[in-house]
C-alpha cells in the first residue's frame, strides 16, 4: 500500500485490486472525507506485479495514475 496526497491536500491510500476477467486496478481510497473511491486499470498481468510496480513508482508517476483514475462505480 502507498499513500498519495492530491493537489487539494487530500491523502489517499492506494492499493492494488483485481476486477472481473482478471483486470488489475489501482484503487485510491481517501483517508478522510466523503470522496468516492477511485480506480484505474494497470497494465500488468497479476496483482503481485501491480504491487511491485506501485511500490516502485515515483510520486510523479503515482500522480499520473491518480489523474487517470475515475470514481469507482457503486454496486
Amino acid at each position: 500500500m502507498r499513500v498519495f496526497r492530491d493537489d487539494g491536500g487530500n491523502r489517499w491510500d492506494v492499493v492494488v485490486g483485481r476486477e472481473s476477467w482478471g483486470t488489475v486496478v489501482a484503487i485510491f481510497v481517501v483517508q478522510e472525507g466523503a470522496e468516492a473511491p477511485r480506480e484505474t486499470m494497470m497494465k500488468v498481468r497479476s496483482p503481485e506485479e501491480g504491487t511491485r510496480e506501485l511500490m516502485a513508482m515515483t510520486e510523479e508517476e503515482l500522480g499520473d495514475l491518480f489523474t487517470r483514475s475515475a470514481a469507482k462505480p457503486s454496486e
